[in-house]
């Protein structure tokens, strides 16, 4: 790895970007802090597992409002931005269910993803083989 330069690269899932766009400007600096933390194998103070689910949370508080943005970095060359989304719940700091369906549901899409990246990948090298090493 060349110095300053991130191991991963950031692949968003669905619409985590666009929903990370529409946070306050305080939040977005923290959660893209926190994932540029994580493209350099850090972690960030605001990052924490999630229970259950093969993920790291963000949570960014912001004028009495909860943010969340939920990543992995599990899967090669990759942080996978799984979903970003404000808490809504008003009793307790459980996730809500569809919000957890959601983040199952995308992980999988990253995951599936990966192995068509390695097959596509597979299938590149076999045919350079087949032409002599040659593009």
């Amino acid at each position: 790895m060349e110095p300053g330069k991130p191991s991963k690269r950031i692949q968003w899932m669905g619409n985590s970007k666009d929903r990370l766009r529409g946070f306050p400007e305080e939040v977005r600096y923290e959660i893209g802090s926190a994932l540029r933390s994580a493209q350099f194998g850090e972690s960030h103070p605001s990052a924490k597992p999630m229970r259950g689910i093969n993920a790291v949370e963000i949570v960014s508080d912001f004028d009495g409002d909860t943010f969340r943005g939920v990543y992995t970095t599990r899967i090669k060359e990759y942080i996978y931005v799984l979903h970003c989304f404000q808490k809504k719940s008003t009793i307790g700091i459980k996730t809500q269910k569809r919000d957890l369906n959601l983040i199952r549901t995308r992980l999988r899409d990253a995951e599936e993803h990966q192995r068509q990246r390695e097959s596509d990948e597979k299938k590149r090298t076999a045919e350079d083989r087949s032409r002599g090493g040659k593009r």
